[in-house]
């Protein structure tokens, strides 16, 4: 065996380090992210209102999220199915949204400049979602996607959004006061559904299109790596 200049026989390389830095930062939020859900559920379980808590889009894409980031973890690229990266996107495009949402239309102004919101509210509405953008940026796309997927992505809020308004026409409440015609007034509420639509497209837009941007790419092997090959071969042979 020939070791690669500047690292010892059986060290791994720079890439290798990354990638296991990687898995284990992937584990630990998402493991991070699991305790906060836990621990808001037992709350919302000791005050009653559990039902309601486990509607809310916040928790059921950080669940998403903590569940593909395990997966990642545990799974090397080469054994993921070919429609994983769509599935990835999906969950970074939700996360995405969450903290574009409780940003602009439900946490109140002065509570985006404090910290003291309690541990899960960070993690949930600020670490979670600039967590999965930034993973999605950073990791490599291993084909080149659709925009058919897009449209696929918008599948889940548009179910969200019906299964909300239907529960709330029959027990009267609703996760969010801007989808909420007794908190306003069904105009209100379609233009602001409306709004919230066109942002969802447009940050899904983002989100395929900048899949894998900040991360550089691999070099390819040099012509000294061929020669050093070739001289191995010839002496091995």
């Amino acid at each position: 065996m020939t070791a690669v200049p500047g690292r010892g026989p059986g060290e791994p390389g720079p890439h290798r380090r990354r990638d296991a830095l990687t898995t284990v930062l992937r584990a630990a939020v998402a493991v991070l992210v699991l305790a906060a859900l836990a621990w808001s559920s037992l709350e919302a379980a000791r005050a009653g209102t559990l039902p309601q808590h486990v509607s809310f889009f916040t928790n059921q894409s950080n669940f998403a999220f903590a569940l593909v980031l395990l997966a990642m973890a545990m799974l090397p690229p080469a054994r993921h199915p070919r429609w994983w990266e769509h599935l990835r996107g999906a969950v970074a495009f939700y996360l995405a949204m969450t903290g574009i949402i409780y940003a602009l239309l439900v946490a109140p102004l002065d509570e985006l400049l404090r910290w003291d919101i309690g541990w899960t509210g960070i993690v949930l509405h600020r670490v979670a979602p600039v967590v999965a953008v930034l993973d999605w940026l950073l990791t490599p796309r291993r084909s080149r996607p659709r925009p058919v997927r897009l449209l696929v992505w918008q599948g889940y809020p548009v179910l969200f959004l019906a299964l909300t308004w239907i529960r709330g026409a029959v027990t009267g409440w609703y996760p969010y006061d801007f989808l909420d015609p007794t908190a306003s007034s069904w105009g209100q509420v379609l233009v602001t559904t409306a709004v919230v639509l066109v942002a969802f497209l447009t940050v899904a837009l983002g989100i395929h299109l900048l899949q894998g941007r900040l991360v550089r790419r691999r070099p390819a092997p040099r012509d000294g790596g061929s020669a050093v090959r070739s001289s191995t071969e010839e002496r091995t042979g």
